[in-house]
C-alpha cells in the first residue's frame, strides 16, 4: 500500500495561442515544474507512477452532456482564429487543438487514481493534471476548466464501486461552483469549499458561493461553503477552518472516500489568491484528511499559478501522502478576525444539519455583514496596482525565506522507532519501523530515576533507559517519532522524567497529553515551556493556562469534540517542538481513539511525538500507535453518537477560560480580539 502519482506528458501540449493576460497563467510549466521538483526531492521515485489514460465518452457523460463532449471533440480540427472565437463564448477559457485530448487525460487520470485506491493497489495518491476541472459545468467550460475531473471521479466511484458517502474537499482559492451545482441535491456527496469571496466581489461573483448556500432538497447541509472576505489568510486560518468546520462535519458524515480538488492558488505568492498560507500548511491539511475514510485520499490538481509556490506545495502534499511528518507551521497561530467571522457564519448556516456542530454550542445567527455590490471586481485584483505589486513582492520574499528554512529541517532518517518489552510484538510492525534495542547510559538513567521510588526496580529502570534513549534520538533528529512501553507501576514516574529530560535536552516547548490516572508533576513550573493536558480527569478545570484537565467523554461525538475543539486547537496554538502522549493505567481509550489522537498530534510538533504506553495496554496498542505515527491510517471510530450534555458543558466551560490565551480555540464572538486583524 503506497502512494500513486498519475501523470501523462501529453497534458502539457495545450497552451495559449494568442494574447490573453487573463488566461496566460494556465500554462504547461505548471505541470513540468511540479514534476521536476518532485523528482529533485526524491518523491516521485517513492510513488507508484501511473500513466494517465483518456476518459471514455461514457465516463465523461457521467457529468457532461453529449452535445458538449461533441463540441469539444470538434475543437481538434479548428484553426487558431476559430478556437479564439469559440473560447470567447466562455468565461476565462482558451482552447487549443490538443485541449480535448488533454482534458480527457485529466479526467482519466482522476478515474485511474480512484480505481487504484478503491481496489487496494495503493492507499492514496495525486493526479497531476491540466486542464483543471472544478469550475466546469454540465455543458460549459469555465475558468480554465474543460471537464469536471473530480465530479466525474465521484460519479464513477458511486457507479462502479458502489460508494454511498464521498467527501470532496476543495481548497482552491476560487469557488468550485461546477462541483457544487452537480451535487447540490445529492446527500451522498459532501462538498466543502473555501474560497476568496470578498462579499461577492471576487470571481466567479456568485451569490451561491456564500456560507448560506447549503445545498438543495435532499442535499441540504451537504454543500459547505466557507467564503474568505479578505485576502491574506494564512496557516492559522486554514487549520482553524478544518478544526472548527470541516472535520466535525466530516467525521459525522463518515466518508468512504476523500477527493481533494487540490488548487494551490490558495498558497503564498500566488497572484490569484493573494493568501499567506505556506507550502507546509498543505502537508498539515493532507494529514488531517488522512484520518478519514481509512486514509483513502485521492487528490487532483486544480489551480496554482506561482510556479515555485505551486511546486513546493505539491511536494508537501505528496510527502504527507507518503506518510512523512509535516514540517512545523511557521508564524504565530492566530486566526484573523475576518476568518473567524467567516468560520462562524458557516457553523451557523450548517448547525441545523449537523449534530457535531450543535453539540459545540454554535451561537445564534449573526447579523449579516454589509455587502458590496456583487460582480464589481475588487480593486485588490488589478494587476497593475501598487498594492498588488507590493503584496506580490513581499509574498515572494517570504516564500524564499521559508524554503531556506525547510531545507534546514530535513526529514529524519528513521520515521518511527519502538521500544517494546515483548519482542514478539515486533512481528506486527511495518518492516521499516525500527525496533529499538538501545538504552541510555546506566549512570544517566540512574541519575534521572533517583528521585522516584517507583523507578528503583530493575524492570522499571530498564524501561526508563529505553525511553531516555528514544527521547534523545527524537530530539537530535535521528528519529521522528517513537513508542515505548513502561511498567504500569512506574508510568507516572517515567512520564515525569521524560518531561524533565525533554525540556533539559533541547525541547523549547513540550506538550504533554496524559490520558488516564496520571497527575501533573507537582513542581512542574508554569514557565510557558510546557503545556499539560489531562484527558480523564475528575472534572473540567483550567488550573492555569498551562494546566488543563477534562473528563474522558463517554461517546464518539463527545470524544471527537474534545479532540477537535480543545486538544488540537491548544496544540496548534502552543506550537510545541515535542509532544509526549502518555497512556496511563486505566486510561479508558479504545485503541482506535488512542490511534486517532496520536495521528492528529503528529502535526503540531512536526511529527516529533513520543508515546508512552503502560504494559497493561501493550503490546497491541503499542503496535497500533507505531503504525499511525509511521503514517498509516488510523482505524475508524465507528458510528457517530452525540456528546452527553455534561461533556458539552465541560468543553464549553474550558474553552471560555482558555480562549484569551490560546487563539486557535476561537470560533465566533471572540473574533476581532487581541492579535486578530
Amino acid at each position: 500500500m503506497g502512494t500513486a502519482l498519475v501523470y501523462h506528458e501529453d497534458m502539457t501540449a495545450a497552451r495559449l495561442l494568442w494574447d490573453d493576460p487573463e488566461c496566460e497563467i494556465e500554462c504547461p510549466e505548471r505541470l513540468t515544474t511540479a514534476l521536476e521538483r518532485l523528482q529533485q526531492r526524491g518523491l516521485e521515485q517513492r510513488c507508484l507512477r501511473l500513466a494517465a489514460r483518456e476518459a471514455s465518452e461514457a465516463e465523461l457523460g457521467l457529468v457532461h452532456s453529449p452535445e458538449y463532449v461533441a463540441l469539444l471533440q470538434g475543437t481538434q480540427a479548428l484553426g487558431t482564429r476559430e478556437l479564439q472565437t469559440l473560447s470567447g463564448q466562455y468565461d476565462a477559457v482558451y482552447f487549443h487543438p490538443s485541449t480535448f485530448h488533454c482534458a480527457r487525460l485529466a479526467a482519466g487520470a482522476a478515474l485511474q487514481l480512484v480505481d487504484a485506491v478503491l481496489a487496494g493497489a495503493v492507499r492514496n495518491g495525486l493526479a497531476l493534471v491540466r486542464p483543471p476541472g472544478h469550475h466546469s459545468q454540465r455543458a460549459a467550460a469555465n475558468g480554465f476548466c474543460v471537464f469536471n475531473n473530480v465530479a466525474i471521479a465521484a460519479k464513477h466511484a458511486q457507479r462502479q464501486h458502489g460508494l454511498h458517502r464521498i467527501l470532496i474537499v476543495d481548497w482552491d482559492v476560487h469557488h468550485g461552483q461546477g462541483i457544487q451545482h452537480i451535487f447540490e441535491d445529492d446527500p451522498s456527496v459532501l462538498y466543502f469549499s473555501w474560497h476568496r469571496y470578498e462579499h461577492g466581489r471576487f470571481w466567479p461573483y456568485l451569490r451561491e458561493s456564500d456560507a448560506d448556500a447549503v445545498g438543495q432538497g435532499p442535499g441540504l447541509g451537504f454543500t459547505v461553503n466557507l467564503p474568505w472576505n479578505q485576502v491574506g489568510m494564512g496557516n492559522a486560518d486554514y487549520v482553524a477552518a478544518f478544526l472548527h468546520v470541516l472535520l466535525p462535519v466530516a467525521f459525522e458524515f463518515n466518508p468512504e472516500l476523500v477527493l481533494v480538488s487540490a488548487g494551490f492558488d490558495s498558497a503564498i505568492g500566488d497572484p490569484e489568491g493573494q493568501m499567506q498560507a505556506t507550502p507546509e500548511c498543505f502537508a498539515h491539511l493532507t494529514q488531517l484528511l488522512q484520518v478519514l475514510a481509512g486514509g483513502r485520499v485521492c487528490a487532483v490538481l486544480e489551480g496554482g499559478y506561482h510556479l515555485e509556490s505551486l511546486s513546493q506545495s505539491v511536494c508537501m502534499m505528496v510527502q504527507a501522502l507518503l506518510g512523512d511528518p509535516a514540517p512545523p507551521l511557521s508564524g504565530p497561530m492566530v486566526p484573523h478576525g475576518s476568518a473567524l467571522e467567516s468560520i462562524q457564519s458557516v457553523r451557523v448556516a450548517q448547525a441545523p444539519h449537523w449534530v457535531s456542530l450543535q453539540q459545540q454550542g454554535v451561537a445564534p445567527v449573526l447579523s449579516p455583514s454589509p455587502r458590496s455590490p456583487e460582480g464589481r471586481p475588487s480593486p485588490l485584483l488589478l494587476p497593475g496596482g501598487p498594492e498588488f505589486k507590493a503584496a506580490a513582492t513581499q509574498d515572494v520574499a517570504a516564500l524564499s525565506s521559508l524554503l531556506d528554512q525547510l531545507r534546514l529541517n530535513p526529514t529524519p532518517p528513521v520515521r518511527t522507532a519502538v521500544a517494546l518489552t515483548a519482542p514478539d510484538a515486533a512481528l506486527a510492525l511495518p518492516s521499516d519501523v525500527l525496533c529499538e534495542e538501545g538504552s541510555a547510559a546506566q549512570e544517566e538513567t540512574q541519575a534521572w530515576a533517583r528521585p522516584h521510588e517507583a523507578l528503583a526496580q530493575d524492570r522499571a529502570l530498564t524501561a526508563l533507559g529505553k525511553v531516555l534513549y528514544l527521547l534523545d534520538r527524537i530530539l537530535d533528529g535521528q528519529v521522528s517519532s517513537g513508542v515505548a512501553v513502561t511498567p504500569a507501576s512506574a508510568a507516572a514516574a517515567t512520564l515525569d522524567v521524560a518531561i524533565r529530560c525533554g525540556l533539559s535536552h533541547g525541547a523549547q516547548r513540550l506538550l504533554c497529553l496524559a490520558v488516564g490516572q496520571l497527575d501533573r508533576p507537582p513542581d512542574l513550573r508554569d514557565d510557558g515551556r510546557n503545556l499539560w493536558l489531562n484527558i480523564g480527569g475528575k472534572e473540567a478545570a483550567a488550573l492555569s493556562m498551562f494546566h488543563v484537565s477534562v473528563p474522558l467523554p463517554g461517546t464518539t461525538g463527545g470524544f471527537l469534540s474534545c479532540v477537535l475543539a480543545l486538544v488540537l486547537p491548544l496544540a496548534y496554538s502552543f506550537q510545541p517542538d515535542l509532544v509526549l502522549v502518555a497512556l496511563g493505567p486505566a486510561h479508558g481509550l479504545r485503541d482506535s481513539q488512542a490511534a486517532l489522537l496520536a495521528a492528529l498530534l503528529r502535526g503540531p510538533a512536526g511529527g516529533r511525538v513520543l508515546a508512552l504506553v503502560d504494559e497493561e495496554s501493550a503490546p497491541q496498542l503499542a503496535v497500533v500507535l507505531a503504525r499511525v505515527l509511521h503514517g498509516e491510517a488510523a482505524p475508524g471510530l465507528g458510528a457517530f453518537s452525540m456528546a452527553s450534555p455534561d461533556d458539552v458543558q465541560a468543553l464549553m466551560q474550558l474553552r471560555g477560560q482558555l480562549e484569551p490565551r490560546w487563539k486557535m480555540l476561537q470560533v465566533a464572538s471572540e473574533a476581532g480580539g487581541p492579535g486578530s486583524g
